[in-house]
């Protein structure tokens, strides 16, 4: 069966294929990772030409909702996490972003040791450049999907726990907060770019060396307005997206 699109409407006639296919991947008719039918079955569904079809499959690709694999057709791509960038009073942690969005937050520890501070991290601590500070790193999923590769940076004097601490599959906001009280309530400053990924980053994400990533470099702060740890956060671009 066809489906009809409104030959009076201003959108043009790819954005109309557009929205409805965004609209079947969103309601889950064409799930996650499932293929959706060939330029030539959707030509005939909407009655359009080849050329139309392709545009708005073009423009789904561009916007994250389908990927194209070289000899196979096109596919779903998994649902994007969604993050608040501007934390000021509820800052959103990787997991409690995981819940919001459905998903089922997941962390694998890949280091913990202690680090000599740069002089952007000495200045966030208010500490002399080459000072120790515990660095963390872990990489982070949503349903088993490799999203963010984290490095956290904390104080040593007090944080001494986070050596021998469970770190798997759990908020490490949650548990620094429930050892010592304090926990984060704004993010300042939060800088976002793009990095491309080295070797190790690439191989934590399971994507490319060289694929473009989003890098942040975000200080949290606590309720008395004091450093809480300073993060630098490695995001797969396709499979994460901020509410600025």
């Amino acid at each position: 069966m066809g489906t009809q699109l409104d030959s009076g409407s201003a959108a043009p006639l790819y954005q109309q294929v557009l929205e409805v296919i965004k609209g079947k991947i969103e309601n889950g008719t064409y799930p996650a990772d499932s293929q959706i039918p060939t330029e030539l079955e959707l030509s005939r569904m909407f009655g359009v030409g080849r050329v139309t079809v392709r545009r708005a499959i073009e423009e789904l690709v561009g916007e994250g909702y389908l990927t194209k694999r070289q000899g196979r057709g096109t596919f779903v791509m998994t649902p994007k996490m969604v993050r608040k960038v501007h934390q000021k009073g509820d800052v959103q942690s990787f997991t409690d972003a995981c819940r919001e969005n459905g998903m089922r937050p997941g962390a694998r520890p890949v280091s913990c040791a202690l680090i000599e501070a740069d002089d952007a991290l000495a200045a966030f601590f208010g500490i002399r450049p080459g000072s120790q500070l515990t660095l963390v790193s872990r990489l982070r999923t949503a349903d088993g999907i490799p999203v963010l590769f984290e490095n956290n940076y904390y104080p040593v004097e007090g944080f001494e726990f986070l050596r021998e601490a469970d770190l798997a599959d759990c908020s490490i906001f949650r548990v620094v907060g429930e050892r010592t009280g304090h926990f984060p309530v704004e993010s300042d400053p939060c800088r976002l770019e793009i990095a491309r990924a080295d070797v190790d980053v690439a191989r934590e994400l399971e994507v490319p060396v060289g694929e473009p990533l989003f890098y942040m470099s975000v200080g949290f702060l606590d309720a008395d307005h004091v450093p809480f740890c300073y993060g630098r956060q490695f995001y797969v671009g396709s499979r994460y997206s901020f509410h600025i």
